[in-house]
């Protein structure tokens, strides 16, 4: 049964006009595989009892996904359910009609997929999505990696700075935060992801992000071995990750043009980074230790994927 709108929200719908934020979660709202995910959460999630009950599913849900894209804190979160009509819509409440969840009860929804690793599973699920549809090819990996910072500041409760979190150094800056490995098709797509530290070798995760199905490996220099380049040729894999060279013994012109040749597949890797980190403004770690971040990770490169694709996705709905 349909719920009674309220005036303001039919005076709304008679604006005139669709916002670049309206269109955005439209789109999103029609490709995300909505009861797959209620599914996989719904386990765990808290069964009405003689007390109040607990708010729903898939509005808990709807509004952790807008903290992902708008980059929203728990507080900040409930004050824009009360703010901004078109996400409201989005999570299906009504000003006048519907409670307003509070940010405590949008803070323990998020304990609960830390809790339960359902960051992680909420990536499989729409990994395998994009495998059914045919969108995720498995012929070529590209790897790459970036860093997130952390506030660096031991002006905090605590006097320290994150243990959980290192320093690394690149192109002659200093940076301090976790770091994102992930695995993408030769589209962008990203298939495996890992995190940890900002010191840790991007080469060092190579191993972790492939599938084991590649017919051609991508990567910058940092990931280049040349053990790893005879024994991936051995085994009938493409070793096309970028040559590096050394101050005895540098590169050959050739040997640049190939690089550059292979840099233009490789730069496709970081097409999800730039989704998570400019659109979404991901840059900066929202909470403290590796393992509340990295489940934020796998929601927000699970839905970036999803946003890649969702031109075909809408396509292939309509067909449908």
């Amino acid at each position: 049964m349909s719920k009674q709108q309220t005036f303001a929200a039919l005076a709304w719908q008679e604006k005139g006009k669709t916002t670049r934020r309206e269109q955005f979660l439209k789109e999103m709202d029609a490709i995300i595989p909505w009861k797959r995910l209620f599914k996989l959460i719904k386990r765990h999630y808290a069964k009405g009892g003689n007390g109040r009950p607990p708010v729903g599913l898939e509005t808990m849900l709807r509004i952790h996904f807008l903290q992902i894209w708008f980059g929203l804190s728990d507080p900040a979160a409930e004050d824009a359910l009360y703010d901004s009509e078109s996400m409201r819509r989005f999570v299906g409440l009504e000003l006048g009609r519907d409670t307003i969840p509070d940010e405590t009860t949008i803070l323990r929804f998020r304990h609960l997929l830390e809790e339960k690793d359902l960051g992680a599973k909420i990536f499989e699920e729409i990994k395998d999505l994009l495998e059914q549809k045919g969108l995720l090819m498995r012929t070529g990996t590209i790897v790459d990696a970036t860093i997130i910072n952390a506030p660096s500041s031991t002006k905090n409760s605590t006097n320290s700075r994150d243990p959980e979190m290192k320093q690394t150094k690149k192109n002659n800056n200093w940076y301090f935060g976790m770091k994102v490995h992930v695995g993408t098709d030769k589209r962008g797509l990203v298939h495996s992801l890992t995190t940890t530290d900002a010191a840790v070798a991007d080469i060092t995760e190579m191993e972790n992000l492939l599938h084991g199905e590649e017919k051609e490996l991508y990567g910058d220099r940092a990931y280049w071995k040349e053990q790893d380049r005879k024994r991936y040729r051995a085994a009938g894999v493409r070793y096309r990750v970028n040559r590096r060279g050394h101050h005895h013994r540098p590169l050959t012109e050739h040997q640049r043009k190939v690089n550059t040749s292979r840099s233009r597949v490789r730069a496709r890797g970081e097409h999800a980074f730039r989704v998570v980190k400019q659109l979404w403004g991901f840059v900066k770690v929202c909470y403290r230790g590796l393992a509340k971040n990295t489940t934020r990770v796998f929601t927000s490169f699970a839905l970036a994927n999803l946003y890649m694709v969702r031109r075909t996705l809408l396509r292939q709905e309509t067909c449908v």
